[in-house]
């Protein structure tokens, strides 16, 4: 191994924050048991905002961004873990308090390590990454709660985004009938080649009501959106059907009453994917790579250098990106 790397590394200080390329060495990384070195990485809105001084998400500087990654092990002293195992770190404290993905090594915890799963390249990993183990949490905790192909049409919000986009793939490749929310009208052709049967726009799905209870429409959904739209979930979902709610992009306050709980039997679903645990982490990682894996998982992630991290962050934070953009830390 080379005794340097490059990663890409946020600091702040009284006077400027800067978000550049440096080269580093091994002893600059923090401590843990198993060294990795990246293949891929990917890009959240929590990575974009990482990389802006008030993003409220770093905790410490210097700092490496990512909350994902997947590659080979290059070192490990946990007997889980061997030099060359493929292997894929979403979630628990990286990109937040413990240097992240976003370099060409990162040394992490072995508890946090997944091995790659027979069916998956560790460039599907990244297609997935924190959004698609999301989406998965959410099909999985929605089918537990009785969700059937035969219950009805399932309604994904912000469906142009990495969550959603991996949600409408994973629900197809199930059976269901599958309504995507989007206000990007020149992304309908997108979402139905992915597998959407029926496209409404996002004025409808945010808006107001003063009714607590509208027409039972949804068996369930999955809400990666919030504030306005969780609402309207919530008055629209069948009897006895589920919201999965995993995001805010709409904003983090809704308004609803009590009805929809105690007249039909919705049920409010927390998706919550960071500190999910480890054996139920790799039994869904399993599924991504057999069952829940969509037919077109290749449409959803583009791959983009290591060298263009930077316009791909600014990017997202405009609600520029659709899908996945997998980075190429390699390249």
């Amino acid at each position: 191994m080379s005794e340097t790397f490059t990663a890409f590394v946020v600091n702040k200080t009284d006077s400027a924050f800067t978000a550049d390329f440096q080269t580093l060495t091994y002893n600059d990384l923090p401590a843990g048991e198993v060294l990795i070195k990246v293949a891929y990485s990917s890009v959240n809105y929590k990575d974009g905002l990482a990389s802006i001084p008030d993003g409220k998400i770093v905790r410490r500087y210097p700092f490496i961004p990512g909350v994902d990654l997947a590659g080979t092990v290059a070192a490990s002293s946990d007997a889980n873990f061997k030099e060359g195992d493929e292997v894929i770190v979403t979630g628990y404290e990286m990109g937040v308090s413990h240097f992240g993905g976003f370099s060409e090594y990162a040394q992490v915890k072995a508890a946090w390590v997944v091995p790659v799963p027979e069916g998956l390249t560790l460039k599907d990993a990244m297609t997935y990454g924190t959004a698609g183990f999301t989406a998965a949490i959410s099909v999985y905790q929605l089918e537990k709660m009785g969700l059937a192909p035969a219950n009805g049409p399932v309604l994904i919000t912000g469906a142009t985004g990495g969550v959603g986009s991996i949600a409408i793939g994973i629900l197809k490749r199930r059976g269901y009938t599958v309504v995507a929310s989007t206000g990007k009208d020149a992304e309908h052709d997108y979402l139905k080649q992915l597998g959407a049967d029926e496209i409404i726009s996002r004025t409808v799905t945010s808006a107001e009501s003063p009714r607590p209870l509208e027409k039972e429409q949804w068996a369930s959904s999955i809400d990666a959106v919030g504030g306005s739209t969780l609402a309207y979930l919530l008055r629209t979902t069948k009897y006895g059907g589920s919201v999965a709610s995993c995001g805010n992009t709409g904003g983090v306050n809704f308004n609803t009453t009590v009805f929809p709980f105690i007249l039909r039997g919705v049920n409010l679903l927390g998706i919550e994917s960071v500190n999910y645990p480890m054996e139920l982490r790799r039994q869904l990682w399993e599924h991504l790579a057999q069952d829940y894996k969509p037919t077109m998982l290749s449409l959803i992630g583009q791959e983009r250098p290591f060298a263009e991290l930077p316009q791909v962050l600014a990017s997202i934070l405009k609600g520029g990106v659709r899908g996945r953009t997998i980075i190429n830390v390699g390249a």
